[in-house]
């Protein structure tokens, strides 16, 4: 009788044994999972508290290996951890729900922690500037991440003022592009790219020309052409006998007049409304009996003394001249300190000082002087620019620098030839002196 209960006890030992065994095969037939959360922490132990060895992003699938209470053991990138069972969803057998209660315990506690490292720079407060989807600049030199957590591993390093696209936000993080890959970094790294004013396209249309009322012809040997209608007045140019003028006023016993391109004021004493007779052509004349010989070789003795000495100055005291007005307001049109200057109207007053006319227009004045290189530019040179066209003209001043009339904000100023607006417009440049 002993010896049937013992046989029968093995018998519901070995059935309970196999029925153990079915069990624990069905339980693990389903060891594939899904991250169920944006991000999981893969930890050491089946501890909340304990190291975490990798961080796994939402959708990632992993490897179900075991089971310790609330946690399964997992392996992930060959990585064996332990993450809470409410951060996985089992892919071919799900866990039956727990309580709520124990769920919302053990969910809150492991998110908690899970967001540990994003909340660890503090509580996002109020920005000055609202980041929002579109291109901004990096603010400072700062590392891209592969998921939005200080801890994650760094995908590229970004240097200050790097453009990137910002494609998502996700509480203090934006989610960027750049041109090569993508990844999270903080908000408070981005910075609105401030565009660079451009200078004031210049449309001034070229004034009415001024109609001279006479020409007329010096009347002496030598005769000095003075800035103002005064002695004392600095020289601009000298003109010889028999050079022909344009008069277009007279006041003061001094004359308006325009000579070899060249604005001024003459003695009207020194003007006469017709050649003077030299003693070659006199001479020429008695020898000859033909008036029309006469009259030829009265012109070709005019031609040989009709020549003009080069202006006084040179491009350093123009950049001088030109410094003096730093600051000075613009003013659309304007010409004169009193004024205000736009860019063609500064340049044409500086040389003008020194007495060069200069075209009134910025495009106008592209063809006074002689063109010359960018790597040959000296200062005093003209240097224009524009996108279609020439629109904005500035002085050389030296040193990869130009002194220009900007724009309404800025006025006279002074800026960097070599970066930004003034390099990529670069059109050409003209010596004048």
């Amino acid at each position: 009788m002993k010896s049937k209960m013992n046989i029968k006890s093995i018998f519901i030992m070995a059935i309970i044994s196999l029925a153990s065994l079915l069990f624990i095969n069905i339980s693990l037939a389903a060891n594939t999972g899904t991250i169920n959360v944006d991000v999981a922490n893969l930890r050491e132990t089946a501890d909340a508290e304990s190291t975490i060895l990798e961080q796994i992003t939402l959708n990632q699938e992993v490897e179900i290996v075991g089971e310790e209470g609330d946690w399964y053991q997992i392996t992930y990138n060959n990585i064996t951890g332990y993450v809470n069972k409410e951060l996985v969803t089992v892919n071919s057998n799900p866990e039956p729900t727990e309580d709520n209660n124990q769920i919302s315990e053990n969910s809150t506690q492991e998110n908690n922690v899970a967001t540990e490292n994003t909340t660890e720079e503090g509580t996002e407060t109020d920005s000055t500037e609202e980041i929002t989807l579109g291109e901004y600049k990096i603010s400072e030199d700062t590392r891209l991440k592969l998921i939005p957590s200080i801890n994650a591993t760094d995908v590229i390093e970004l240097k200050t003022d790097e453009t990137v696209t910002v494609t998502e936000i996700m509480n203090g993080w934006a989610c960027v592009e750049t041109q090569t890959t993508k990844g999270w970094l903080r908000k408070d790294k981005l910075k609105k790219d401030e565009p660079v004013e451009e200078p004031v396209e210049e449309v001034t249309e070229e004034p009415a020309q001024e109609t001279p009322i006479k020409t007329q012809y010096v009347n002496s040997t030598t005769v000095n052409v003075r800035q103002e209608a005064n002695t004392s007045s600095t020289i601009v140019t000298t003109v010889a006998l028999n050079t022909e003028v344009q008069v277009y006023s007279e006041e003061n016993g001094w004359s308006k007049v325009k000579v070899n391109n060249v604005e001024g004021y003459i003695s009207t004493s020194l003007l006469s409304n017709n050649k003077q007779e030299t003693s070659r052509s006199q001479s020429t004349s008695r020898r000859t009996s033909s008036t029309n010989t006469s009259t030829k070789t009265t012109s070709q003795t005019t031609t040989a003394q009709t020549t003009t000495v080069p202006a006084s100055g040179n491009g350093s005291a123009i950049v001088a001249t030109a410094k003096q007005y730093l600051g000075y307001k613009y003013t659309y049109g304007g010409s004169s300190p009193s004024t205000g200057f736009d860019c063609s109207g500064f340049t044409s007053y500086i040389f003008k000082q020194y007495g060069i006319s200069l075209n009134r227009t910025a495009a106008g004045q592209y063809s006074n002087g002689v063109a010359v290189s960018r790597a040959n530019l000296q200062p005093g040179d003209l240097v224009m620019f524009g996108k279609s066209g020439i629109n904005h003209v500035a002085i050389y001043i030296g040193g990869g620098q130009i002194i220009h009339a900007s724009t309404p904000s800025t006025g006279v100023r002074i800026d960097s030839l070599s970066t930004g607006y003034y390099n990529n417009n670069y059109v050409g440049a003209r010596r004048i002196l």
